[in-house]
């Protein structure tokens, strides 16, 4: 195997560990619990459930892939970075408001 293609499989399993470990558990996750258990039709729910990510991951990487080629690598780390923490901040007062 060459370097090339060790990089590449490093970033394959490196995007699929990050999503995985990132999804569990999370609200989307039990939305399609929901959504499974209600229907009775579970695969229609995985097909659609799935569709639905790889469209949102088609999105986020050909964002990430045109930001990549206008900003510096370190701007768009930091604004990721930035941005994650914002919305973090946002979610936490949100759920503190309804309680």
């Amino acid at each position: 195997m060459t370097s090339s293609e060790k990089s590449r499989l490093a970033v394959l399993v490196g995007a699929f560990v990050t999503v995985f470990l990132a999804e569990l558990g999370d609200k989307t996750q039990l939305a399609t619990l929901m959504l499974a258990a209600q229907s009775g039709h579970p695969w229609q729910v995985f097909l659609g459930a799935g569709a639905a990510l790889m469209t949102s991951s088609l999105l986020g990487v050909l964002l990430g892939q045109w930001l990549g080629r206008v900003l510096p690598t370190n701007l768009v780390k930091q604004g990721a970075g930035a941005l994650m923490v914002g919305l973090g901040l946002f979610f936490c007062v949100k759920f503190y408001a309804v309680l």
